[in-house]
């Protein structure tokens, strides 16, 4: 009884532990693009703020806020080329932006501000050149981005309107 018992327990083990399929030694994980699109950036949310038509008056000769409205709008389409291997050109381009702040927009605000952006654009710039980064933490980082950028437009038009309102003291 005891034999029977054990050659239909080893039988019962051998049927089910046998896999009906044979596994493959690849990854079946399926692997989505690392690359970024303009519409994985059209799909971040976040508040932008654009320029007033009084604070554009002050910007129009800023060269290098200029330089760097034209690199937002080249990263909105998916565009990353500037960040690869310009880490040069780049800190140049950020250190005469810092210096060359037109003089009715230099205040201690608008500095704050563009430190932040200044911090999250070599913050971006530091990922966009890791190959480890994944897709997540880059479209963060430009949402980041972005989100610094709009915060200066929006310091910098709060700045324009309170200086051109005309308070009486008594």
């Amino acid at each position: 009884m005891s034999r029977l018992l054990l050659s239909s327990f080893c039988l019962f083990f051998l049927v089910f532990s046998c896999k009906g399929t044979q596994d493959s030694n690849g990854d079946n994980v399926e692997t989505e693009s690392q690359e970024i699109t303009a519409k994985d950036i059209e799909q971040i949310d976040f508040i932008e703020f654009l320029l007033d038509v009084k604070t554009e008056e002050y910007t129009i000769d800023w060269a290098e806020y200029n330089q760097l409205q034209e690199l937002v709008d080249n990263l909105k389409t998916g565009d990353l080329s500037l960040f690869f291997d310009n880490r040069e050109a780049n800190n140049t381009m950020l250190t005469e932006f810092e210096q060359n702040i037109p003089e009715p927009l230099n205040s201690a605000s608008i500095t704050a501000r563009i430190s932040a952006f200044k911090t999250q654009f070599l913050k971006l710039e530091s990922l966009s050149n890791l190959t480890t980064t994944s897709k997540q933490e880059l479209l963060v980082s430009i949402k980041d981005f972005f989100v610094a950028f709009s915060n200066l437009n929006l310091q910098l038009n709060k700045k324009v309107e309170f200086d051109s309102q005309a308070i009486i003291k008594p």
